[in-house]
């Protein structure tokens, strides 16, 4: 199985940045020919919400469109550790962050479709 944990989260101010990491411990990522990290989110009130992913293996990526242009997925496949760089914090980007894996060829935005999750981490944007 393939554990992850993810740290970066607190507390900023509108306008701010954070990075976030997901590092995989116990069966990592290594031992896959496939597979996604995914990114969601989840406000109070709100269904799990997609933000970003990343080919394990390529390194393709996509993008939710309201963070786009903010928001950077990365990965550090010898450190089998994924990153999501948030700048330009809003408010509405307050939430649970999730990482998650997928093991498929496929790429795929769904909650549903990811195998393996962390906790989160607490992401607050005051104004």
């Amino acid at each position: 199985q393939v554990q992850l944990v993810e740290s970066g989260g607190g507390l900023v101010q509108a306008g701010g940045s954070l990075r976030l990491s997901c590092a995989a411990s116990g069966r990592t990522f290594s031992w896959y020919y496939m597979g996604w990290l995914g990114w969601f989110r989840q406000a109070p009130g709100k269904e799990r919400e997609y933000v970003a992913a990343i080919s394990w293996n390529g390194g393709s990526t996509y993008y939710a469109d309201s963070v786009k242009v903010r928001f950077t997925i990365s990965r550090d496949n010898a450190k089998n550790t994924v990153y999501l760089r948030m700048n330009s914090l809003k408010p509405e980007d307050t939430a649970v962050y999730y990482c998650a894996f997928r093991v498929a060829s496929h790429y795929d935005s769904a909650a549903r479709g990811y195998d393996y999750w962390g906790q989160g981490t607490q992401v607050t944007v005051s104004s």
